[in-house]
This record gives structure tokens, sequence and C-alpha cells, in this order.
């Protein structure tokens, strides 16, 4: 019988201050160096700091999911 899997998602907030696919970047590979089987990233909202009328971050909220390991994996 085949096995299902079992995964969580979580939300985490990207920050650059180059642009929103740079952020998304950087909140992936932060994530990725503490969380393992990282699978989908949905973008939730993105946004934008401004400081004296510029843009000064962008800033992508993303919700990611991971896989659970079984006990021995």
């Amino acid at each position: 019988m085949a096995e299902g899997g079992v995964y969580r998602v979580t939300e985490v907030i990207g920050l650059s201050s180059e642009g929103w696919a740079e952020a998304a970047a950087n909140a992936v590979a932060t994530a990725g160096k503490t969380v393992r089987d990282l699978r989908v990233a949905e973008v939730i909202p993105q946004d934008l700091t401004i400081e004296s009328g510029a843009v000064v971050n962008y800033r992508v909220r993303l919700a990611m999911s991971f896989k659970y390991e079984a006990a021995g994996e």
C-alpha cells in the first residue's frame, strides 16, 4: 500500500532592497538553511517600506510547505 505524505505550511517574510523576486529568493534561501524538503511557496501579500518618499525595501510574505519526516527516515 502506498504511503501518503504529511506537509506543514508556515509563513515567512523575505526582504530585499532590490525587488520582490529577490525578497522571495532571500526568504527561500534562509528558510532552506534550517528546514529540509521545502516543497512549495505561495506569495501571500507583497508590500514595501517607504522612507522620505522613496522605496527602501520590498517585502514578500510566503506560505511555504515542507514534508514531515517519519521516524527513522
